[in-house]
């Protein structure tokens, strides 16, 4: 199965996000957060995590692009639960139980749009406000192939 980290190629999300995402923690869109969201909702920081941050799991940080990678049961199930708790913490669904649903709902998701993708694939999201409500659109950046005498030092060990 696969999932998503937040990957970060240098420092502006710390400058555009209230709330960065910590590099390698797992990643989903989060577009929830945005559910009840109009045009006057859309200002400096919360315009940038509206128009193309995904949510960290974790720090429930926003960041720009993430990598799909191997995500093992274990750790799906932990950040299953910490979602569905978040829920209940921040959105004030009944209990963790009543959550949990949606929570996997959100992670399947994700898994859904990761699985297709080899390894190291990066992700982007960008959102926009219709009438219907909030319409995603994702990017697909496949990894580059770098040949390895590119990167190697060819020499000899007996000089």
């Amino acid at each position: 199965m696969k999932l998503a980290r937040a990957i970060h190629f240098d420092e502006s999300d710390m400058n555009v996000f209230h709330s960065p995402a910590r590099t390698g923690e797992w990643c989903i869109s989060g577009g929830f957060e945005f559910s009840n969201w109009g045009e006057a909702d859309l200002e400096g920081k919360a315009r940038q995590a509206f128009s193309n941050g995904w949510l960290g799991v974790e720090t429930y940080g926003r960041v720009t692009f993430v990598a799909v990678t191997q995500v093992e049961q274990a750790e799906l199930d932990q950040i299953t639960q910490a979602l569905a708790e978040h829920f209940v913490q921040f959105y004030g669904a009944p209990s963790v139980e009543a959550a949990m649903g949606v929570a996997q709902v959100e992670i399947a998701h994700m898994s859904d749009l990761c699985e297709e993708h080899a390894p190291n694939t990066l992700l982007t999201v960008a959102r926009e406000l219709s009438e219907t409500g909030v319409h995603e659109a994702f990017r697909i950046i496949t990894p580059q192939e770098t040949q390895l005498e590119a990167l190697a030092v060819h020499g000899s060990l007996d000089e």
